[in-house]
């Protein structure tokens, strides 16, 4: 099983911060399955790939204490493919989510780490 993770923090009110990143989802070809108040399931639309290499995304979402208008989220991108090639499709797609938390202009990157 591939499996990447990442660990983001952003500066972003609260309210805000869902409606960016189901945005964010959406565009990287992700439909979300399950939310709760802390927690985000999305998974890839079918059809391009194999079910096999179908990538869900998990993400576990915590305010930060100190500081009202930032946001923390763990990032866990994965999918059943063995990871055989250094450059496989689960791969590809954490590249893409996390170029687009990275890059998206409505909120600023204050802290990141991937894996």
């Amino acid at each position: 099983m591939a499996r990447y993770t990442g660990l983001f923090t952003v500066s972003v009110s609260a309210d805000r911060f869902w409606q960016l990143l189901v945005e964010i989802l959406r565009a990287c070809s992700m439909n979300v399955i399950y939310s709760s108040e802390d927690y985000l399931v999305a998974r890839e639309i079918p059809g391009r790939v194999t079910y096999a290499k179908l990538v869900t995304v998990e993400i576990l979402i915590e305010p930060v204490l100190h500081q009202e208008a930032e946001v923390r989220m763990n990032l866990v991108v994965k999918n059943e493919e063995l990871p055989l090639q250094v450059n496989n499709h689960c791969q590809q797609v954490f590249h893409l989510l996390n170029q687009a938390v990275e890059e998206n202009r409505h909120w600023r990157v204050v802290e990141s780490a991937v894996s």
